[in-house]
C-alpha cells in the first residue's frame, strides 16, 4: 500500500513541476531525411548518415516499420580512394534487420502490394557492397528502433585497412532538452576567452579553479559538487557515452509529462525522463544525460556545461554526476518532492569511469581538487538538503575518436594518491 501511494504522490508532484512549463515543441521530423544528413570524412572516404522518422520510413517504404520495432538508417558512402570498401552492417547494430526479414514482417499486413513486390522494393533500397573505387553507394540499414538520441557507427573494411566513423545524431520526433546545433555548434563563448591548455600542469590548475558546486538560479546557493570534466565532443565523448547506455534527456514539454506520470504509477523506467535545471556560468545544464535503471526512480544522471576552455583542441566539459535511489517529499522544491541521491557521490563518479572505460574511446583518466573533502560524518547537503560525502576530488575524462583498450588508458599523476583504487584494472600507472 505504501508503494502505491509514494507513486500516486510522486506522479501528481512531478506533473504538477513539469505542467509548469511543458509546452508542445513543434514538429522538426517533416525535413526531407537526407536534408539532416550529417557527414564525415578521412582520406578519399566521405560518408553521409540520417536517422529516418516514423513518418519518413512511412513515405520510402509505404509501411509502417517503427510498428515492428524497426529503424532505417541512411547511408551514403563516396569513395575517392584506390580500394574497394564494406560496410559492416553490425556495427551499426549488431542485431539489424536483413530487408527480406524486414518484408516478410509486413507480408500479411494491408499493405498495396504484393508480397513479391514488398520485397523487392526492400531489397532496392538497401545499402549493397561493395564501393568500389571512384564510387558513389547509398541505401538503408534496418536497424532497431531507438528514442532520444542514436550512435551511428560506420565501420569500413577494405583489404589491408579500415576506416571507422562514429556519428552521433538525435532522433527525429525526440524533443531533447538541447539541440545539436545549440548546445555543439554555436559559440557560446567568444573567441578571446577560448584558452587551449597544451601543457597538462596549467590544465589542472584551470580545472581546480573552476567553481566548486552547481547553483540555483540566481546564483545565491551551492548545490550538487561539480565532480566531473569530460574532454571531448562529438567525434569521441557523446558518442562513447550513448554507446555505454547513456541517453539525453527530454524536454519539459506535454510527451513527457504524460509519460513521467504513467512510469511513476507503473514503476517502470523512462530512459528519457526530464532533470530539473541546476545553474553554472549564469545558464542551466547545456547537456544532461541519464543512465536508467529498473525505475523512473533509480538513475546516474550527470548535467554538463561547457567551459571556454580546450585541452589540446577538444572541447571540455564541467560536470556533476549522482545516483538517483528514490524519491522523498521536501519544502526546498517547488513541487514538494525530489529525487533522492545516494551520498555517495564518488560512487556515481567511479561507476563512470569504469563504464567509460569499456567504451573504447577513454583515453586518458585523471582527478583534480574540486569542492573539497566532506567525510561521512561531516556531510554537506545540496539544494534540496540531501546530504552528500566525498573526498572533495572531479574526475577527468579525456576520449579520443581512435579506438583505446583498457591496457592502453593512460592515469594522468595529479591526485593520484587519493584516488588510485579508481583506476579500471590494467590501466597505465
Amino acid at each position: 500500500m505504501n508503494r502505491i501511494v509514494n507513486r500516486l504522490l510522486s506522479a501528481v508532484v512531478i506533473a504538477l513541476f513539469l505542467c509548469s512549463c511543458g509546452t508542445t515543441p513543434p514538429n522538426d521530423s517533416a525535413l526531407d531525411y537526407k536534408s539532416r544528413a550529417m557527414t564525415r570524412a578521412e582520406g578519399g572516404l566521405r560518408v553521409y548518415a540520417s536517422v529516418l522518422s516514423a513518418e519518413d520510413s512511412v513515405a520510402v517504404y509505404g509501411v509502417p516499420l517503427s510498428q515492428k520495432g524497426i529503424q532505417p538508417v541512411w547511408i551514403e558512402v563516396q569513395n575517392d580512394d584506390p580500394v574497394s570498401y564494406f560496410l559492416m552492417s553490425p556495427g551499426l547494430d549488431p542485431n539489424f534487420f536483413p530487408a527480406s526479414e524486414a518484408a516478410e514482417a509486413f507480408a500479411d499486413s494491408k499493405a498495396l502490394v504484393t508480397k513479391d513486390e514488398l520485397d523487392q522494393r526492400f531489397r532496392r533500397l538497401a545499402f549493397h557492397n561493395p564501393v568500389l573505387p571512384r564510387q558513389t553507394v547509398s541505401g538503408f540499414v534496418l536497424t532497431n528502433l531507438r528514442e532520444g538520441a542514436k550512435l551511428v557507427q560506420l565501420d569500413l573494411v577494405a583489404s589491408g585497412g579500415a576506416k571507422t566513423f562514429s556519428i552521433l545524431m538525435v532522433v527525429p520526433g525526440f524533443h531533447a532538452d538541447y539541440h545539436v546545433s545549440a548546445v555543439f555548434r554555436r559559440e557560446i563563448y567568444p573567441p578571446e576567452r577560448i584558452v587551449d591548455y597544451t601543457d597538462d600542469d596549467a590544465f589542472r590548475s584551470a580545472l581546480e579553479a573552476l567553481p566548486c558546486c552547481a547553483t540555483n538560479e540566481d546564483g545565491s546557493k551551492n548545490g550538487d559538487p561539480l565532480n566531473l570534466v569530460i574532454v571531448g565532443g562529438l567525434d569521441d565523448a557523446f558518442p562513447a557515452l550513448v554507446r555505454r547506455g547513456w541517453t539525453p534527456t527530454e524536454e519539459k514539454w506535454s510527451g513527457a509529462i504524460t509519460k513521467t506520470v504513467t512510469s511513476a504509477l507503473s514503476g517502470e523506467r523512462y530512459i528519457n525522463a526530464p532533470v530539473s535545471d541546476l545553474y553554472l556560468f549564469g545558464r542551466a545544464q547545456d547537456l544532461a544525460l541519464q543512465k536508467a535503471r529498473d525505475t523512473i526512480h533509480q538513475r546516474n544522471h550527470l548535467r554538463l556545461w561547457l567551459t571556454p576552455m580546450r585541452y589540446r583542441g577538444k572541447p571540455v566539459w564541467v560536470g556533476q554526476i549522482s545516483r538517483d535511489i528514490g524519491v522523498r517529499l521536501t519544502w526546498h522544491s517547488p513541487t514538494f518532492t525530489t529525487h533522492k541521491i545516494d551520498p555517495d557521490v564518488d560512487e556515481a563518479r567511479t561507476a563512470l569511469t569504469e563504464d567509460m572505460a569499456y567504451s573504447q574511446n577513454l583515453q586518458k583518466i585523471g582527478f583534480v581538487r574540486g569542492v573539497g573533502a566532506a567525510p561521512q560524518g561531516t556531510t554537506r547537503q545540496n539544494l534540496t538538503t540531501d546530504p552528500y560525502y566525498t573526498d572533495g576530488c572531479r574526475a577527468v575524462l579525456v576520449f579520443d575518436r581512435q579506438p583505446t583498450s583498457l591496457s592502453e588508458i593512460e592515469f594522468l599523476q595529479w591526485e593520484a594518491a587519493a584516488r588510485l583504487n579508481a583506476l579500471p584494472s590494467g590501466a597505465k600507472r
